[in-house]
């Protein structure tokens, strides 16, 4: 096996580790995000329908996101831990959570696939669809949900080939997968005219490349941590460690769509299609901008994690200062070019003069308390790279669903519309604030028990 990926972690310099690691996975991770994006950039673009194509299609965000969840459930509770027992130098407990994980993501297809083909119609309108929109959101999402194992298994599996090391073989996977959609979208919508269909189609067959290419890697000689038959089998004391560290992934992605919810609905009550329509372009600009975020901490969290393990104090508080500054850094740049900008981020989804107006007027306002979120998402990736799943799990659930959810219900009472909007960056700051003191006054104690043998999951299957 090659272990050279997995034993620099521990000895490589930690700015030269960070960027080994997570320039791929940030490559990766904006290219992920353009599955959603690039689909929704045409289908905006598609003529004489766009502006309904495109809220249609926005108003599935909540599924697409629920189903993506789930993937994190596994593979971002599942990583760190395979990446302690690397640190630890059992291989073989690692290779037991991978597979354990691979079961769940295929447990996990079967009862999305059966939920949502059954209520998808009730769904759609419950998340915001009117009688103008529900059919593109069908047309959809009867073809996007075929690729629901596909989507499983290109998100799920992509961490745990980064916690060996490996983020240039995990970028790869979303590379091919991205450059395969970008390639069939215009394609299917417009040549063949498929419309929303055809994107519908390109995102599935893209999907299975992704998921071909992780399964193949994971099976071969070449992946420290080998996939194999006889442990992708369900070991519940392993899957109860997998979602006790991934239920606050899980929860950061799935209130996404609960969110989205309450957001569609308000508008929808509030403004009508146009209002959702907005909603959709600015969610896709937010997903663009925190994918470069999401995939630098998802490329330092097996750094910190690995060398938790290891016992190496001053190594995982080193990538953590780094990674805070950089991701402060990032997080100011890119909310200040939205707000400076928004008209510029509204075009490239729309022609429609209205809901470019619209979206201009009201990104600035949206986008205020992204210029500090890098804090949270800083504090959040230590959270769980240290094992500490409580505490993620309250972060992530303080912003969204303590504070951002009551709020987008509560100030359109009082200032209309405009009151949905509000409540976005009101709930970023306080957050911020919140989860930054956590961490200050509580995680270095953790950090005491660096190397601990007997902390979190030490018991073996």
């Amino acid at each position: 096996m090659n272990q050279k990926g997995e034993q620099k972690m521990g000895t490589e310099s930690i700015p030269k580790l960070m960027v080994s690691m997570a320039v791929p996975s940030i490559i990766a991770q904006i290219i992920n995000i353009l599955y959603n994006i690039v689909d929704r950039i045409y289908i905006g673009h598609i003529p004489g329908v766009g502006a309904a194509a495109l809220t249609g299609v926005g108003i599935t965000f909540p599924i697409i996101t629920l189903i993506s969840a789930f993937s994190a459930f596994v593979g971002m509770g599942g990583a760190p831990l395979a990446a302690i027992w690397l640190g630890k130098g059992d291989r073989k407990h690692a290779e037991k959570i991978l597979g354990s994980g691979t079961c769940l993501l295929v447990i996990f297809t079967v009862v999305l696939m059966a939920v949502f083909y059954g209520f998808l119609r009730p769904f759609l309108y419950m998340f915001g669809a009117s009688d103008a929109t529900i059919g593109y959101a069908m047309d959809y999402m009867y073809i996007y949900l075929l690729g629901t194992l596909f989507v499983e298994l290109a998100l799920g599996l992509n961490p745990f080939i980064i916690s060996q090391g490996r983020s240039r073989i995990a970028m790869i996977s979303i590379v091919i997968g991205a450059v395969v959609n970008i390639a069939l979208d215009p394609l299917f919508i417009f040549v063949l005219g498929w419309g929303v269909k055809g994107a519908a189609i390109a995102t599935v067959l893209s999907q299975a490349v992704s998921a071909a290419w992780n399964v193949k890697f994971l099976m071969s000689k070449k992946s420290s941590l080998r996939l194999s038959l006889c442990h992708v089998r369900p070991s519940f004391r392993i899957m109860g460690q997998i979602c006790s560290l991934g239920i606050s992934p899980f929860i950061m992605r799935s209130t996404e769509s609960l969110i989205s919810i309450v957001l569609n609905r308000g508008l929808q009550i509030y403004g009508g299609d146009l209002y959702v329509g907005s909603l959709t372009i600015m969610q896709s600009v937010l997903q663009l901008f925190s994918a470069p975020l999401s995939g630098f901490t998802q490329g330092v969290q097996p750094i910190i994690s690995y060398n938790f393990g290891a016992g190496k104090r001053d190594r995982v508080m080193g990538a953590f200062k780094r990674m805070l500054i950089i991701c402060l850094a990032a997080s100011m740049t890119l909310g200040i070019s939205a707000i400076v900008g928004p008209e510029i981020f509204a075009r490239m989804f729309t022609d429609k003069k209205e809901l470019v107006d619209l979206t201009a007027s009201v990104m600035p306002v949206y986008f205020f308390g992204i210029t500090i979120f890098g804090i949270q998402m800083a504090c959040q990736c230590a959270f769980i790279a240290l094992g500490q799943a409580k505490l993620s799990l309250f972060a992530a659930l303080l912003r969204k669903v303590i504070l951002l959810v009551p709020l987008a219900i509560i100030l359109p009472k009082y200032f209309g519309v405009s009151g949905i909007y509000y409540a976005e960056p009101i709930a970023d700051i306080i957050a911020v604030f919140v989860t930054s003191v956590l961490f200050l006054t509580i995680t270095r104690k953790f950090l005491r028990n660096c190397g601990n043998n007997d902390m979190m999951g030490k018991r073996k299957q």
